[in-house]
């Protein structure tokens, strides 16, 4: 198994170092010489300026970690050179250029999985099994916080295709109902010419309800995922990889003393084993190609996300909700 590695920007890097570690780096491609050579040089592989060249080599399969509007571009020259793809979120900027890409993967017979690297975290994992086991009783509401400084990485798209897009996926995948509807706020505050801070609420067909709140003017950094559920209540923390599940019941009561209500209160604080969520990603990756098997996150759960993601722009934009569609 070979993989190469098309965009070298910050996330990039972090693709082809783990996939040095694994042993499999086939090569590199930037339309940045200094910045191909440089991680070329790091780990002894071929680089290239033009990702065609790079498709050229001996691979299997490519990860591209390009500007959202080259994906769908570069995407379509891998699928077409026979290689697996891991692309990167929002894997497109439309969810129309992601049903073609899916399709393009089908004709082809290879896997195209989408790079929503919180899928991945423990933590994720931890809650939706939760909620399949019937442990914490019926999901009522998901709601997940993203925010922090702008980084100076954006370019192309807004926080809601940046940031909001991996709790939108999260949620959707760990409610799993389909979303009926959308209702979004947000703006621009920065001067920018993208939206940077949005509050989306999202309405699925199970009577399950969604809530992301994401944006680019908190100082510091927060990534917390909180299920109202029938049974019990419970926050994990994306950063901590940490989860804490609460529950509770009243105690019989003298109806003239509300104030001393007696209230029991059960608090678990679970600290999960600690595991890079891009290591697990690109495992998981690697893993559907040589089994010939569904990844985590396949192209058709993506347009799912991504539908969802551009109900919310049109809310933003409209001030009405809008439906997924």
């Amino acid at each position: 198994m070979r993989v190469g590695v098309i965009g070298v920007g910050s996330m990039g890097q972090n693709h082809a170092r783990i996939l040095a570690d694994m042993g499999i780096l086939a090569g590199v491609s930037d339309i940045s010489s200094e910045a191909a050579k440089r991680v070329a040089d790091r780990y002894s592989v071929p680089s290239s300026t033009d990702h065609r060249e790079l498709l050229r080599q001996d691979m299997d399969a490519v990860v591209i970690v390009t500007p959202t509007t080259t994906h769908k571009t570069v995407a379509t020259d891998a699928l077409n050179a026979g290689r697996h793809v891991l692309l990167e979120k929002p894997m497109t900027g439309s969810s129309a250029d992601l049903v073609e890409l899916v399709a393009l993967a089908e004709r082809k017979g290879l896997v195209l999985a989408g790079g929503f690297v919180e899928r991945h975290n423990p933590v994720v994992a931890f809650a939706k099994n939760g909620i399949q086991s019937g442990e914490y009783g019926e999901i009522i509401t998901a709601a997940s916080r993203r925010v922090s400084s702008l980084p100076s990485r954006i370019k192309d798209v807004g926080v809601v295709m940046d940031l909001g897009i991996h709790d939108i996926d999260v949620v959707q995948h760990v409610v799993a109902q389909e979303a009926r509807s959308v209702y979004a706020l947000g703006g621009r505050g920065k001067g920018i010419p993208f939206e940077d801070h949005a509050n989306i609420l999202i309405d699925f067909d199970g009577g399950a309800t969604g809530f992301v709140e994401v944006n680019w003017l908190t100082p510091m950094k927060v990534r917390k995922l909180a299920l109202t559920c029938s049974k019990n209540f419970v926050e994990v923390d994306y950063m901590e990889q940490s989860a804490q599940v609460c529950s509770s019941s009243f105690k019989p009561f003298e109806s003239g003393n509300l104030f001393n209500v007696p209230l029991e209160f059960d608090l678990r604080r679970i600290a999960l084993r600690k595991e890079e969520p891009l290591r697990r990603e690109l495992s998981d990756f690697v893993a559907a190609v040589e089994k010939g098997a569904e990844p985590l996150v396949p192209g058709g759960s993506a347009v799912k996300t991504l539908r969802i993601a551009e109900a919310a722009l049109r809310s933003v934009a409209s001030g009405s909700k809008e439906p997924v569609k």
